[in-house]
């Protein structure tokens, strides 16, 4: 490229990974304007996460500085669209869906096709080799329909049509977590092999993707206090996830027989505990339990006896740390 006289030129190529062999290319790119001195900057922006990742690490190591980004916050969707905090809890974060929330049959067409099937189908099927297209669509379903809770691979098998084993549930799972749909928590300890075997707790990257399989509207969810504790538990896991992913830092559960706390984070050795509550009850035994056994940095309730939940929702989580 030419810089026509100029002492630096920004270059900006927007969804980059729909170019065949784009790392190999920018690579070639950015040796030869190094050779020749030019002062060109270059901002390669994309919206598939694993073939980004996936070119990055192959072909140009040592020549980029990752920049990334995740789902609109709670102050985001409010500021452009007038959400409540409800309505943010419930609908999630994806601007072309926020317009469609009066029309409920529109809005979950919309997650499932522009966002559900185009991930699956363009980020993963088309660039891995999965021998269970159908299973790994519906290891995506029952995941998303739990998350917030915990649910056994086994168990999974035992609910799926297609016939599997838990190490390719596994190996879903781990595909689903890098396209930014869904991940599997593992629980906190402070040994490695025990996490690695724990039961998964399954969080979607955005609430939007759990509220397409529930049978409640937004009303009846409201009304339902059972059911909106579990979906408030998963909004509160999605901001989580989300930021850890923007952020570079772990999240986590914990569970020792009766006790649970609902999520860890861990960062550089610094420990956070976090007990979602959408009740006003001020105290939980597990945060206690937890605290006593791994002495966290901080303890708290998100929720009514806490942290406001749009205080939360607004806050810088690196801050925690």
């Amino acid at each position: 490229m030419q810089n026509n006289g100029w002492e630096s030129v920004v270059l900006v190529i927007d969804e980059i990974q729909k170019i065949a062999n784009w790392s190999e290319v920018v690579k070639k790119e950015w040796d030869d304007d190094s050779f020749n001195d030019r002062n060109i900057k270059v901002l390669l922006l994309g919206s598939s996460r694993v073939l980004l990742e996936r070119g990055l690490s192959e072909s140009l190591a040592g020549r980029f500085e990752e920049i990334r980004m995740s789902h609109w916050s709670f102050r985001e969707m409010h500021e452009c669209f007038g959400f409540t905090l409800d309505q943010y809890i419930y609908y999630g974060g994806y601007p072309g869906a926020a317009t469609l929330i009066n029309d409920s049959d529109r809005f979950a067409q919309y997650i499932q096709s522009s966002i559900i099937e185009a991930t699956i189908n363009k980020d993963i099927l088309m660039d891995t080799p999965i021998s269970k297209p159908a299973l790994l669509k519906q290891t995506f379903e029952l995941g998303a329909a739990y998350s917030g809770n915990l649910l056994s691979l086994n168990k999974m098998l035992g609910s799926l049509q297609d016939a599997g084993n838990t190490s390719t549930l596994a190996g879903y799972v781990n595909l689903l977590n890098e396209s930014g749909l869904l991940c599997g928590l593992q629980k906190y300890s402070v040994d490695m092999s025990r996490r690695r075997a724990s039961i998964p707790k399954f969080q979607v990257y955005n609430n939007a993707l759990k509220m397409v399989y529930t049978p409640l509207s937004f009303e009846q969810a409201i009304l339902d206090r059972k059911a909106w504790g579990h979906i408030f538990e998963s909004a509160v896991g999605a901001y989580l996830v989300s930021q850890a992913f923007v952020h570079r830092f772990e999240v986590y559960y914990w569970r020792e027989r009766n006790d649970e706390v609902d999520f860890i984070l861990r960062k550089n050795g610094s420990v956070v505990a976090i007990e979602v509550k959408s009740n006003a009850e001020k105290q939980t035994e597990g945060l206690e339990k937890f605290k006593q056994m791994f002495n966290p940095k901080s303890a708290f309730i998100v929720g009514d006896s806490g942290i406001s939940t749009e205080d939360f929702f607004s806050m810088d989580i690196r801050k925690l740390f």
